[in-house]
């Protein structure tokens, strides 16, 4: 699985399956394989920032640059791993661990009010003014009991989206 020009086995898929929780069938993970393989141009069986990059979708995301530090260097087990909390397959757990991970850009384990802004800015530019952005977080915090000077552990993460009804839908297309 190191040259990405090579074919997959049975036992490179099931040890695939197995590392990403069985997230995904064997017939995603071969589909996902092409892929991989498609966006490692240099066929080193690793794909860098640059070539995810490559990816208009990915491009224009506002998130890309912090996804991109989570992301750059991976090989094909790893890239899988990442992609398994948009399976349809992954808990509501899941996905909110990797939101998580999004907004603990400095891996410490927290999530600060800055770390909050830092998404908010990304996400809204300048449409909406640093104090507004502020009101927002400092409310929700506050209607969650948090108050702005905490940070947030995994646990509060889950706490606070899991109360809030959020829908979480978004999936990897596999074809």
């Amino acid at each position: 699985m190191g040259n990405t020009s090579s074919m997959l086995t049975q036992y490179d898929i099931e040890d695939v399956q197995e590392h990403c929780n069985n997230m995904f069938s064997q017939q995603e993970i071969v589909s996902l394989y092409k892929r991989f393989c498609a966006l490692d141009r240099n066929g080193k069986g690793f794909i860098s920032a640059d070539e995810f990059l490559s990816v208009p979708e990915f491009a224009v995301n506002p998130l890309s640059q912090r996804l991109l530090r989570m992301l750059d260097g991976l090989n094909f087990k790893e890239f899988l791993a990442f992609l398994s909390a948009f399976s349809s397959r992954a808990s509501i757990r899941q996905k909110i661990e990797f939101i998580f991970k999004v907004y603990d850009s400095d891996g410490n384990g927290k999530v600060t009010l800055e770390d909050i802004l830092e998404v908010l800015r990304d996400l809204t530019g300048s449409f909406i003014s640093e104090e507004q952005r502020q009101q927002v977080v400092g409310q929700v915090l506050e209607e969650a009991g948090y108050s702005k000077d905490c940070g947030l552990t995994i646990e509060d993460f889950v706490k606070i989206l899991d109360m809030s009804g959020l829908k979480m839908e978004v999936e990897v297309p596999v074809d």
